[in-house]
């Protein structure tokens, strides 16, 4: 936990913030804060700063909190995910909420189990519960707006042309493309779309329809990847070539 996330009903009358339950456990516990320390804390939503320690008793820390920095920019990516084993969502959703994603679609596929929409993650209180676990560990305050699909053809083609915005490059990594993501050209302040298949991959029906809706097919590479592994992986490489377009261009010497 590299931020201690404040929400508004920790905050007193006076300014100060008093935090019961996992948060002060941590900071007694595992930072062993005294009195007088300050500790990184963010308002969930909104800026990030600092907490001087009041008091950090058995169960109850008491904080003098300045917030005065925005939090990490957004990563402007987008993600239309086919739901994975409930094992694998648990490592996912608190990676791409330290990665800076805005919004994320968890969708049903031809290669996902039914049994997946009964699994306790999906719950939305768990939900959360995973998404700040991966704000904590990034120093970022903003939540990823999340939302479950279990029909995927009604949400392609009613829902997300309005979800997405026309606007966006759409991206579907697919094994049997060939080009590379380089070759799609990633815009620096283009908004990306990522189309995530499940560990099967979508099959031709809905790899057809993702295409007919804008999304472009690239190869990752020889590699078949698991979707815990390949979720960040694309998530990168997003932000590897944004970072080529706008650094300067390299001078040579004579």
């Amino acid at each position: 936990m590299n931020l201690l996330l404040l929400l508004d009903e920790d905050f007193l009358p006076d300014g100060t913030a008093r935090l019961t339950g996992r948060r002060a456990q941590h900071a007694r516990e595992v930072l062993r804060a005294e009195p007088g320390e300050s500790l990184r804390v963010g308002h969930l939503g909104g800026l990030t700063g600092t907490g001087e320690v009041l008091e950090n008793s058995a169960g109850v820390l008491h904080l003098r909190v300045t917030l005065t920095e925005p939090p990490p920019p957004r990563a402007g990516i987008d993600l239309l995910l086919a739901i994975p084993r409930p094992k694998a969502l648990k490592k996912v959703l608190p990676a791409v909420a330290s990665l800076g994603v805005d919004r994320i679609v968890l969708l049903n596929a031809a290669r996902v189990e039914k049994s997946y929409f009964d699994s306790k993650v999906l719950a939305p209180a768990f939900v959360h519960e995973l998404l700040i676990q991966g704000l904590e560990q990034a120093r970022d305050t903003r939540l990823p707006e999340v939302l479950v699909r279990e029909r995927f053809r009604p949400f392609v083609e009613d829902e997300l042309d309005a979800f997405f915005g026309p606007q966006t490059l759409r991206l579907l990594p697919h094994p049997p493309a060939r080009q590379s993501l380089r070759a799609l050209g990633v815009g620096l302040a283009q908004r990306v779309v990522l189309a995530i298949g499940p560990d099967g991959g979508w099959v031709p029906f809905e790899a057809d329809l993702l295409e007919a809706h804008g999304f472009r097919p690239f190869s990752l590479g020889p590699r078949i990847l698991r979707v815990e592994t390949a979720v960040p992986v694309l998530l990168g490489q997003v932000a590897l070539l944004r970072e080529d377009i706008a650094a300067p261009p390299a001078t040579t010497l004579t």
